[in-house]
């Protein structure tokens, strides 16, 4: 049996209940490849796939996303707009402000967002990654369909990753049950959502900049191939495009396909 259970999810979203119709499987190649495959059968707005172990989960920048049973929520949601899919430019940003006050709303403490669609855990030790955030769009004459992917650690999975990880239960105590969480973050969606379409996202650029990990410290963007653009970070506009304020301007950074660091990480050069 799957360790999400839709009986005992379905009194803990109260009233939004009948928003969602949530399915929890045991295995799939991946939640939003077996939501778009729904989505084509003509599956309703607010439809959710659960799945205990992904073979095939993905992240950003075709990364492999991992999951296990246990110590994971991985799931898709599939939502639909009206207009193209031009006027969405902010809403992984969105979804990540929609996680980080759903998390925070549940006790989880330092919660930090990294542009474009990673929510953070701040502590003494630094930053650790704890979700992530993978939306895929397709634009037909009736608008736009967002099969939107989250990946929640629940406990700091083992491994070698580019940065530290944690996970809810390193974060919050006493540790939520995962229908909670599951729940938390679904109700959020719905206000983000709804809000996002009717107002865009410059009415929760402010929000999400509350959140945001590097707001106004000196950064390095980092492409495929590229030197580092390193600048001040000043947040991001009213799109979503990230703000960065170099010896020659301030730069907008529209591209999901490039890595945010601190400057004098690692990964990069010291700025000059």
């Amino acid at each position: 049996m799957a360790l999400i259970d839709p009986v005992l999810l379905k009194p803990r979203l109260g009233h939004l209940a009948g928003r969602f119709d949530v399915d929890a499987v045991d295995e799939c190649d991946s939640t939003s490849s077996e939501l778009m495959r729904r989505a084509d059968r003509g599956a309703p707005a607010g439809t959710v796939v659960v799945a205990d172990r992904q073979s095939a989960g993905r992240g950003r920048r075709g990364r492999t996303w991992l999951s296990s049973p246990e110590a994971s929520l991985t799931f898709s949601l599939l939502w639909r707009f009206p207009g193209p899919a031009s006027r969405l430019s902010g809403l992984s940003l969105a979804v990540g402000l929609g996680l980080a006050q759903a998390l925070e709303g549940l006790g989880v403490s330092g919660v930090r967002l990294k542009w474009p669609n990673d929510v953070l855990i701040e502590s003494e030790a630094g930053f650790a990654k704890l979700a992530g955030i993978l939306i895929e769009l397709a634009s037909d004459r009736r608008g736009t369909q967002a099969i939107i992917g989250i990946g929640i650690n629940l406990d700091a999975p083992s491994g070698d990753f580019a940065m530290p990880v944690t996970g809810i239960n390193q974060a919050c105590s006493p540790s939520p049950d995962r229908h909670v969480v599951l729940a938390a973050i679904l109700a959020s969606l719905v206000g983000i959502l709804e809000k996002l379409t009717v107002e865009g996202f410059f009415c929760l650029k402010s929000e999400w900049q509350r959140y945001h990990a590097w707001q106004g410290e000196m950064v390095q963007i980092l492409g495929d191939g590229a030197a580092p653009l390193i600048g001040r970070c000043l947040g991001v506009d009213d799109d979503g495009a990230l703000l960065l304020e170099t010896g020659g301007g301030i730069e907008r950074i529209h591209s999901g396909d490039v890595s945010l660091r601190p400057a004098g990480s690692a990964l990069g050069v010291r700025p000059a």
